[in-house]
Order: C-alpha cells, then structure tokens, then sequence
C-alpha cells in the first residue's frame, strides 16, 4: 500500500517489527490493557478512526461476531481509537461488542503515534490492523482508508499461518 492510499499518509508498522508497547486504559475505573501481558500468545490490534460511525460499526461488528474463531486460534484481540473509555463503554453497549476497546484519548494518540498510525490532520488514527506474534513482533499488517471496511480475512488467514 502507498502513503497516498492510506489516510492522512499512514504507513504503519511492517512486518518483522517490534510491536511497540501498549498500556491503554480498558474502562473508566481505571483498568489498563499492557501488550507485556500477552507475551507468548498473538495479539490482533485493530486500530480505527471513531466511535458512532458506520464503517467503524460495521467493522467492529465483524471483529466481534468472530471474535470466537479468533480465540481458537488462540489469539486475543484489542480495538483501539482515540476516543475516551466513556465514548468506548457507550458504543461497546450500543453496538453488543465484545472485544476490549482501548482508548488512546490521552495523551492524545500516542500509542496510535508508535504504530505509525495517527492522523495529525483529523486527530485520529487510521484504519490499520496488525497481527503481533507470540514474541511480540507484527507478523501482518494492513492500513485500508477510512471509508474502507477490511473484513476480518487477512486477520484469519494471518492467526491461521502463525498456528502453522
């Protein structure tokens, strides 16, 4: 993918780098998600640009309806925006989502920043997904425009080739 496709020039971080590390807040009482914590299980990272919009809906809605074929493979899997827990826990109930949202609200986009995924121009990140391996390194990567929903595919098929 060209800078050109991606949004605001996202590039995101390739394959057979270093995940950088996470430690996001979970839930407003204050629960954090670390990356450190799921060492020696694959970690599926999908990072999109904003709550209450329809392609994030309709993405995350897909994320979470597998969510269970995702988990047999023996995976764990985090969505990632830059908006607030409170905005998260409203639209994880609104939309039934399962999955863990991760807030990268403050300081603003920094964990967005390190994956190379952080829109200066819209204070967002791009869509991006990433598969991290069990040593904590990106095994597969995807940046699709906003507008864009991916699917869950590359993510399967990416869980499927690391199970080997």
């Amino acid at each position: 993918m060209t800078a050109s496709d991606a949004d605001a020039g996202a590039l995101g971080l390739p394959p057979g780098a270093v995940a950088p590390e996470l430690n996001l807040p979970a839930t407003p009482d204050g629960q954090r998600v670390q990356l450190a914590d799921f060492r020696g299980k694959p970690v599926v990272l999908v990072f999109y640009p904003a709550d209450f919009t329809p392609v994030c809906g309709s993405e995350l809605a897909i994320f979470s309806e597998i969510l269970p074929d995702i988990e047999a493979l023996g995976a764990r899997l985090f969505a990632i925006s830059c908006d607030s827990v409170f905005s998260h826990r409203a639209f994880a109930a609104q939309m039934n989502l399962k999955m863990p949202l991760l807030s990268d609200f403050h300081p603003k986009g920094e964990a967005s920043r390190r994956y190379r995924v952080y829109s200066e121009d819209f204070g967002t990140c791009a869509r991006a997904l990433f598969v991290v391996d069990r040593a904590g390194v990106v095994f597969w990567s995807e940046i699709t425009p906003a507008d864009v929903n991916p699917g869950a595919a590359g993510v399967l098929d990416a869980l499927e080739r690391l199970r080997g």
